[in-house]
């Protein structure tokens, strides 16, 4: 078995196929359903380093917390279409705020738009009475989260919300974060205002709950970023809220600081 294995990397080389093209995550990120304009955003966002680095395998069931957009989905929904199992958690259509319930409305187009890659995805409401009530408990491999916690802290709810991921994850399961990084030694109280978050603040609170921090990474720092905008993060790309005639300098620094943190449930 040993030596056919092999021999069938090595035809693969010999047709100049690589490792990176039969990498099932390199080829969801190649994807050519993705928008052009999410593939431009991956010199900021890393897609293939970042779910690489939380050790994303495609028969795995895979939580994805409030999708905004579906940027991340574009890529999730074909890894793990055949083997395993997507479910989003999104606003839902009877979210009171205007904004979020128009966001969620526009994602459940864009999936229902595309049946063939999307057909599979689960859909459920992140908060009804509490958060993620659809979810059984010890149910997923993996649950992703991508800046959204400087949001539950400023509008509140961001303990419960993660003690809702530990409940729903397997043991051993991964609980991947990428958010906005606060200067060290900040308080995450006052910087989520503008969007950012230390990042002992969000260990402490993680492993406060029982989950172990296995792993840190850099794949989406950005030592460019000053965090010191009159408008936060949302300065910066994409977002240029500033409108202060400033763009260039902005697109110039780039996409917001990030810290790349992967946990698992003890």
């Amino acid at each position: 078995m040993k030596q056919t294995s092999t021999f069938f990397i090595a035809l693969l080389f010999s047709a100049g196929i690589t490792a990176a093209d039969i990498d099932p995550v390199k080829q969801a990120v190649k994807s050519s359903q993705r928008t052009a304009q999410n593939v431009a955003r991956d010199e900021y966002r890393h897609p293939y380093e970042t779910l690489t680095f939380f050790e994303i395998k495609n028969d795995m069931h895979v939580l994805e917390i409030l999708p905004g957009g579906g940027w991340y989905t574009e890529i999730l929904a074909p890894l793990l279409k055949d083997k395993g199992q997507l479910t989003v958690a999104s606003f839902g259509a009877e979210h009171p705020n205007d904004y979020l319930r128009n966001i969620h409305n526009k994602y459940m187009q864009k999936l229902d738009n595309n049946p063939a890659v999307y057909g599979q995805v689960k859909r459920i409401v992140f908060k009804k009475a509490g958060y993620l009530e659809d979810v059984p408990d010890a149910s997923q491999d993996m649950v992703l989260t991508f800046r959204n916690t400087h949001n539950w802290i400023r509008f509140g709810g961001v303990e419960e919300i993660y003690r809702s991921f530990y409940r729903v994850l397997k043991k051993g399961g991964v609980l991947g974060v990428v958010q906005h990084r606060a200067a060290a030694g900040s308080d995450s109280q006052e910087t989520a205002q503008k969007g950012y978050v230390t990042e002992s603040y969000l260990i402490q609170l993680l492993e406060s709950m029982g989950f172990e921090l296995v792993g840190k990474s850099e794949i989406n720092a950005n030592s460019k970023d000053t965090k010191d905008y009159a408008a936060g993060v949302w300065t910066l790309p994409p977002s240029l809220r500033a409108k202060d005639g400033n763009d260039d300098k902005y697109k110039a620094i780039g996409e917001s600081d990030r810290m790349t943190l992967r946990f698992v449930k003890l």
